[in-house]
């Protein structure tokens, strides 16, 4: 009878989880500020036992059926914590790899006498941990993705900050491109803002907005358009000379919409509008 030299790797468990723990913590790549050594020893022992419990001669080549499911459950754990954790790609790839080649070595061990029956099995054993090596990369990729989408909805709420500048004034200082998911965002803050504060008129101050295409001024004439829908009037401020050059080149028409060249005329012309003055006190004059 064939003997089951995958099934044969549960003997050597201790030996292969040794080897494979000796190999990470001697690589220049780990993370000690990530990860305690004993919480990597739990992670490897962990996915070792699901690969060692579940591996054998007859299911090695299906590495991505749903025997496995565990196995890949745990791997893809692990990659994607790894990913939230701020591991690179290199640091989760030597955490599978030096796995292989603990295994690999274990096996050599016991075929050492057997050329023929080592290279079959060091074939297989390969293209096994090949297919783990890939749900090991999407799974990180995924879970990088999920960071940078989470970061970057953080980084755009706190460009579009809504501010109270007075009483029935809000004022919204732009900074950055201004694209279709951020304008949504911008119409949302807004909105909800007046709703809440039951402001009259919010200013759209553009100061910060590198450029203005037609696309850009699409954008800011839809938020115009949402904010009076509310009841409230828009200005739009920080209108640069370099701006206004490339507004009337690109035949924009913003006739229809308060602009003004800094938010702190924008913010004078909101005054005017809600009939409110501001003045310096007077100097007491000195006694004769």
């Amino acid at each position: 009878m064939k003997q089951d030299y995958f099934k044969g790797l549960q003997k050597r468990k201790k030996q292969i989880l040794e080897n494979w723990m000796k190999s990470q913590l001697s690589d220049e790549s780990l993370r000690e500020d990530l990860m305690t050594n004993e919480n990597l020893r739990e992670q490897s022992e962990e996915l070792l036992n699901a690969i060692l419990g579940t591996i054998t001669e007859k299911n090695i080549s299906e590495g991505m059926t749903a025997e496995f499911e565990q196995v890949h459950e745990i791997l893809a754990g692990i990659s994607i914590s790894r990913a939230r954790q701020g591991y690179s790609p290199r640091e989760t790839g030597v955490f599978v790899f030096s796995l292989k080649d603990a295994l690999l070595n274990s096996l050599k061990e016991d075929l050492s006498n057997d050329p023929k029956a080592l290279a079959d099995v060091v074939l297989k054993m390969n293209k096994f941990m090949d297919s783990m090596g890939i749900i090991t990369f999407e799974t990180f990729i995924k879970g990088r993705e999920e960071v940078i989408l989470r970061q970057t909805d953080e980084i755009t709420e706190i460009s579009t900050p809504v501010i109270r500048v007075w009483d029935g004034i809000l004022a919204l200082p732009i900074i950055g491109t201004l694209d279709s998911s951020r304008t949504q965002v911008v119409m949302e803050n807004l909105l909800q803002q007046i709703v809440e504060t039951g402001s009259t008129i919010a200013i759209l101050d553009i100061s910060g907005v590198p450029a203005v295409d037609s696309l850009v001024a699409q954008h800011l004439i839809k938020t115009v358009a949402a904010t009076r829908l509310m009841g409230a009037e828009c200005i739009i401020s920080g209108i640069r000379p370099e701006i206004a050059q490339t507004v009337v080149h690109l035949g924009i028409d913003l006739s229809n919409i308060v602009t003004k060249a800094s938010l702190a005329h924008a913010l004078k012309y909101a005054f005017a509008m809600l009939k409110l003055e501001v003045r310096k006190p007077m100097k007491d004059k000195p006694s004769l």
